[in-house]
Order: structure tokens, then sequence, then C-alpha cells
């Protein structure tokens, strides 16, 4: 028997909740974080552009999760900017699945970065006469490229499938269109479209997470063999940031996506999404400069570089 639903083409998007004087809170935190996040990743753009030395396998890849991270927060928070202030809370069924694609497309290219420096760390360490020549150029770009196809590719197959359904209830008791309370609005079947959406994340998620520490045991146990303290101690400097950033980002993810059968409340899963897909980018160029010699040199470097051009500047006046 065919049952015929309303056909439901916009959508409420909830947010935080909070009286005016909150929400105005929440869009002053909400505007900071986003400021320093593209501060913050442009910066470290730049200095890895303008920097020779930095001009290798590692800062590459890490040029690419700049800015993938640039575009991983604008996705959602110039919305929840506006959410904030009162304004354009509805979302259409087409924007509202752009934005669930874009998501997913950039929080899966993460995942494949994340591997793929964990995997040029474990070369560079365990392998470093080879080094070179298994991640030449050429290799570089492919991986990159790969990443890159693989992430865009990731969402189709749910997106058509959550783009079929009938939906009942209208509100999105969430902060940005996530396919979890998407799918709590469906009146029709969603089981196959749950069943994908979860073997995809899993598929994705703990294959790359078990890649990355695996590279990591391998780059362990050279480290524990290493007679040099200094090339021991300059080894975990590169690492170290790599680890904080695959820690924050995967303990959330697996939390939220790889977990069916964790009853969490939806305010508990805005507040983990919020912290991989918010904080997280935010925080990475942080990590990575502070934790990474060779950035915080380059760092100052080209501070000292725009100090003394701007100081030359004034004198010619």
């Amino acid at each position: 028997m065919r049952i015929n639903y309303t056909e439901v083409t916009k959508f409420i998007i909830v947010g935080f909740p909070g009286n005016k004087k909150i929400q105005i809170l929440y869009f002053i935190i909400f505007l900071l974080i986003y400021l320093l996040t593209l501060l913050g990743n442009i910066t470290l753009l730049f200095t890895l552009k303008a920097e020779t030395s930095l001009h290798t396998p590692m800062y590459f890849f890490l040029s690419n999760l700049a800015v993938l991270e640039i575009g991983y927060t604008s996705v959602t928070l110039p919305k929840l900017l506006a959410i904030s202030i009162g304004r354009a809370r509805n979302i259409s069924l087409t924007a509202c699945l752009t934005q669930s694609y874009f998501f997913f497309f950039l929080g899966s290219t993460e995942c494949f970065f994340l591997a793929v420096m964990a995997y040029d760390r474990y070369l560079a360490i365990c392998n470093p006469l080879r080094y070179p020549i298994l991640m030449c150029n050429r290799v570089c770009v492919f991986l990159a490229i790969g990443s890159w196809f693989t992430g865009f590719l990731n969402p189709c197959p749910s997106t058509i499938l959550v783009s079929r359904l009938y939906f009942c209830g209208n509100v999105i008791n969430h902060f940005f269109c996530d396919v979890p309370p998407l799918l709590s609005l469906s009146c029709s079947n969603a089981y196959i479209s749950r069943t994908i959406i979860f073997i995809s994340s899993s598929v994705i998620v703990l294959g790359t997470f078990t890649l990355t520490m695996l590279s990591y045991a391998f780059i362990l146990a050279t480290l524990l063999r290493m007679s040099s303290a200094t090339g021991r101690q300059k080894a975990f400097s590169t690492c170290s940031a790599h680890l904080t950033v695959v820690s924050l980002y995967y303990g959330t993810v697996i939390f939220m996506y790889v977990n069916p059968a964790a009853k969490t409340s939806m305010e508990m899963n805005k507040v983990v999404s919020f912290i991989y897909s918010v904080v997280t980018p935010m925080l990475n160029p942080i990590i990575y400069s502070l934790r990474n010699e060779d950035v915080k040199k380059a760092l100052k470097r080209m501070m000292l570089r725009k100090l003394c051009a701007g100081r030359q500047t004034t004198q010619k006046n």
C-alpha cells in the first residue's frame, strides 16, 4: 500500500540552546573561533610557502591539510553564526544535502591525509636512505590527489540515498545538516541508508586510523632502537604534533559515527561534533606551530623579515 507523505522541502536548524544573551555570547565565541581558524591556517600556509626549507613532502601534506581545515570550518560556522543571531535558521533540502555532502567530503579527506602524513613520517624515520625515492614529488602529488578524489566520492552514495527519503518532520536538532538527525526525521525506511553510512564511516575512519597507528607503531620501534638522543628527539618532535591531532580528531569521530549502539543525547552529539569539526581545525595550526621546531623557527624568521622590512620602509619615509 502506498502511503502519501507531505513533502518537506525546508528544514529548521536548532543550533545550540539558550536565551538571547547566551546566543549573543555564542555568536562572539563562534566568530572568534572562525577568525582564529582562518588566521592560523592562512599564516601556516604562508609560512610553508615562504620558507624553502619547508618545501618537503611532510609540509606539502600539511599545507593540503590547512586548506582542507579552512573549507571544513567554512561549511558549518557561517551558518551557525547566522543561527546564533536569530537569522537564517531555515535551510532548503537541497542546501541541507549540499552542506552534508561537503562536510563528509572534507571529513573523509582529512582521514586520508592524516594516514598519508603518518605514512610519510614512517618512511622518513624507518627508511631514511630510500625516503627521497619512495616519497618523490610525483608520489606526493599522487597521494594528495588520491586523498581529495576518494574523499570527494565517499559521500555520493549516502547523499543520493538520503535525497530519496521522505521526511515527517523538519526540525533538525543540530547545528548543521548532519546525516543522523536527518535520518531520524525520515518517514520512509532508512535502514539501507543507515547501513551504508555506517559501513562507509567504519571502513574509512577505522581503516585510516589503523594505518596511522601501524605507521606509528613502526616509528616507535625504530625510535627505541636509535642510539642518538638528538636524532630521537628531533624525530619525536615532528611526530608529536601529528599524534596530538590524530588523537583529538579520531577520538571524537569514532564516538560519533562508528558506534551505532551508543545511546547519547543530541546535545552530547552536538558538543562532540563541534569539537572535531570546529575546535580541531582551530587547534591544528597552533599544535603544528608549537610542537614542531622547524615550523616555529620558520615562523620566527618570517616575522623577523616582516619587522625588518617594516622598519626599512619607515626609515625611508
